[in-house]
């Protein structure tokens, strides 16, 4: 399970790559920032539309359903020509996204937002499927995993960002009335209703319109700046049948995109619904309750560079693994305990989680070659994982409490079950990697 330092050991980001490295992490930070702007803005959709714990789940319907629909097309676009045009093809639909923002204000139609985050996230589909594979790509493949989980550090960055702009620009200048008060209004004065509406969508377009203008910024720089090429990067032959059929002969890599999606749904239904359990659990109200979410990803943040180090002598699957159980060991303190206590131990998840995507990406993908282009396509599709459970969990808090018995449980406690169950998914894979598969970082630990 431990390992030996190996004097021979290459350097995590060979000095050739430096720059490019450099760059490419940089993008890391806007997509976290993307995804935890927009988790909080289920809650403020509900709010501000007056509709369902499901239906404004479907915010991340929309948002994550855009990485399944481009994930593939992406990887087929980068096989054809290079990681730069992905990159700069990503960052293009990225900004377009935001900037339709605007008019989705103008016309107050939730739709229109909905269309927004999908062509926002098929831009986020082609820089994921683009940048992950790229880094694992710049240097020797015994440092890939630890490389992609350095630059992963700074996905948080941009998460916690995110959460903050979230909070402050955001859910603290919305209007206090409470849904209640909405209703009220939204029945003896129709006028006054659409004009706080109108004030608060105000409020949310803002922000996402200055990303817009940042992601154009980022677009000018790609353009500018010559990125190193990788091995086999000039191989444009499209053998995608082929390439398919091998990928599904893996079980490493078919049980990770699995593992994957299923992680993806842990992590975004933790953070989305963290603000709705402060709220309808703990009576807090909702930006006090994202401060929680903050705490947890400031958590998260330093979990993933300690969790980075420990690599160096735990196997990526056996951490991988621990992490998981101790996950699901915290979901059910916050099932069976509630109240403050439950909340600790939804933020203290997040330390858990920290590790779970870029680990399982690099097991995943490790010994592929070129093949890595599709097979990246593959685990980016897996992120669809966080477009199907969110709605999922919103059903299941739409419901009343759940009778066990004599025992009433609330169903906000109640549908977190489905955390629970993703955590038991992860660990399986976390064992069967070191267990069965043995990839090339396992096997070069020893115990």
């Amino acid at each position: 399970m431990c390992s030996k330092e190996n004097p021979v050991t290459p350097p995590i980001v060979p000095r050739n790559y430096l720059l490019t490295y450099v760059l490419v992490t940089l993008l890391f930070s806007l997509w976290g920032f993307a995804n935890d702007i927009t988790n909080p803005m289920v809650a403020a959709f509900k709010r501000i539309l007056l509709i369902s714990n499901f239906e404004s789940s479907l915010v991340q319907f929309a948002f994550y359903g855009g990485y399944c629909f481009m994930a593939f097309p992406a990887a087929i676009f980068i096989k054809r020509y290079t990681y730069k045009k992905g990159i700069l093809l990503g960052l293009a639909l990225y900004a377009t996204g935001c900037l339709l923002f605007i008019p989705s204000g103008w016309i107050t139609a939730f739709w229109a937002f909905l269309l927004a985050y999908f062509i926002m996230t098929c831009g986020l589909s082609f820089l994921e499927t683009s940048s992950n594979p790229y880094i694992l790509a710049m240097g020797d493949e015994r440092t890939a995993t630890r490389r992609l989980n350095f630059s992963q550090a700074f996905n948080p960055v941009g998460s916690i960002m995110g959460m903050l702009v979230a909070q402050q620009l955001i859910l603290a200048r919305m209007s206090g009335s409470p849904e209640e008060e909405r209703f009220a209004l939204q029945q003896s004065d129709p006028t006054a209703f659409q004009q706080l509406q109108q004030h608060d969508l105000g409020i949310v377009i803002v922000p996402y319109a200055i990303l817009g203008a940042v992601v154009l910024a980022m677009f000018v720089v790609f353009l500018a700046i010559r990125l190193r090429k990788t091995p086999g990067e000039d191989n444009r032959e499209l053998a995608l049948g082929t390439s398919f059929r091998r990928l599904l002969t893996l079980p490493r890599y078919v049980e990770g995109v699995i593992a994957q999606a299923f992680y993806v749904g842990v992590q975004i239904m933790c953070w989305t619904f963290i603000i709705q359990y402060g709220v309808y659990e703990v009576g807090l109200p909702a930006d006090v309750a994202q401060g929680y979410n903050i705490v947890a990803m400031i958590i998260f943040i330093l979990s993933r560079f300690i969790c980075t180090f420990l690599l160096q002598y735990i196997t990526p699957g056996h951490l991988l693994m621990w992490l998981a159980i101790a996950g699901g060991v915290l979901i059910l303190g916050l099932i069976s305990m509630g109240g403050m206590t439950g909340l600790y131990c939804l933020v203290g998840v997040s330390a858990c989680m920290s590790l779970m995507f870029p680990t399982i990406y690099g097991i995943a993908l490790e010994g592929l070659g070129d093949d890595a282009k599709l097979g990246a396509a593959g685990l980016i599709f897996a992120i669809g994982g966080g477009c199907l459970m969110p709605p999922l969990q919103g059903a299941i808090m739409d419901m009343d409490a759940i009778s066990i018995g004599g025992y009433s449980l609330p169903s906000v406690r109640a549908s977190f079950i489905l955390p629970f169950i993703c955590f038991i998914v992860v660990a399986t894979y976390g064992y069967r990697t070191f267990k069965i598969h043995k990839p090339k970082s396992e096997t070069s630990q020893s115990a």
